[in-house]
C-alpha cells in the first residue's frame, strides 16, 4: 500500500518510498482485508478535490498499532481532513469508538463519506468546527461525566496551534494516554535559521519548548522518513 500512485504533489525520496513500499507490501498486503478500502479512501479524497495532506500509510498504521497496544478504547482525531487515520484506527481496532474534528465543512463531508464506506460510522464521530472551539466542548462533557477520557489523541491540524491543542487536550487524556503531534521536524527546518519565521515551523517549536516544561506530560519527538519525505511526531505521555 503506498500514496505513491494516487498522489504526487510531495517531493518523494526514491529509497524511503521504496522502503516504505516494500515493507507495507509484506506486513499490510493487498490481501489484508483492508487494503483496497484505504486505498479507496484515498482516492476518493483526491477525487474530491482535498488536498494531499493525509497521514501517510506507515505512520496511520502505527497509530492504530499504538490504539491496540494500550487497549484504547476512545480516541480523538484533531484535524480528519478526509477521515483516513481515523478510519485506519477504527478498521484495526474493532472495539474503539472515535471522535474526528474537521474545521472545513466540505473535507467533513468527505470524511463522512469514507466512513461510510469504510463501515464504521457507528463508530467514528465527525464534529465539524474549529478544535480549539470543539475541544473545550468535549472537556465539558468529560468532566461531567457524560463522556469517558480518551487514551490517545492525534493533532494533524493548524500548527500554529500545536501547543494550545496539546495543551487543551491533556486534561481529556487518561494517564498512561498518548498524545501525539504530526509534522513536527519539517525537514529539519526545526533547526534551520533561515526557515525559523515560517508559522509551521514556530508551531512546531513551541510545542516542543512548552511541552518540555509541562509537568503532567513526557514527551519525545520522533524523526521519520518515508514516502511523504522527511519529518516526524513528537508523543507526549500523560502521567
Amino acid at each position: 500500500m503506498s500514496t505513491k500512485n494516487i498522489f504526487v504533489t510531495h517531493r518523494q525520496d526514491p529509497t524511503w518510498t521504496a522502503v516504505d513500499g516494500y515493507t507495507l507490501s509484506h506486513l499490510h498486503p493487498g490481501s489484508h482485508q483492508h487494503h483496497k478500502l484505504l486505498n479507496d479512501v484515498l482516492i476518493n479524497i483526491r477525487d474530491q478535490g482535498l488536498p494531499d495532506i493525509s497521514t501517510y500509510p506507515v505512520l496511520a498504521k502505527f497509530l492504530a498499532l499504538q490504539c491496540r497496544i494500550g487497549k484504547v478504547e476512545h480516541a480523538l482525531e484533531i484535524g480528519t481532513l478526509g477521515g483516513y487515520t481515523a478510519i485506519w484506527i477504527a478498521t484495526q481496532n474493532p472495539g474503539i469508538r472515535v471522535i474526528a474534528i474537521e474545521i472545513d465543512p466540505w473535507h467533513a463531508e468527505v470524511a463522512r463519506q469514507n466512513i461510510e464506506m469504510a463501515g464504521v460510522s457507528n463508530r467514528v464521530t465527525v464534529i465539524v468546527g474549529a478544535g480549539l472551539d470543539v475541544i473545550p466542548k468535549l472537556l465539558e462533557e468529560v468532566d461531567a461525566g457524560k463522556r469517558p477520557k480518551f487514551g490517545l489523541v492525534y493533532i494533524d491540524a493548524d500548527k500554529m496551534n500545536n501547543w494550545a491543542y496539546l495543551h487543551a487536550a491533556i486534561p481529556m487524556v487518561l494517564s498512561g494516554g498518548c498524545i501525539f503531534v504530526d509534522n513536527i521536524v519539517r525537514k529539519g527546518n526545526i533547526v534551520s535559521e533561515e526557515h525559523q519565521g515560517e508559522e509551521g515551523v514556530i508551531g512546531a517549536r513551541k510545542v516542543i519548548e512548552r511541552a518540555g516544561t509541562e509537568e503532567r506530560v513526557d514527551a519525545v519527538v520522533l524523526q521519520t522518513v518515508g514516502e511523504k519525505s522527511y519529518d516526524g511526531v513528537l508523543m507526549a505521555v500523560v502521567k
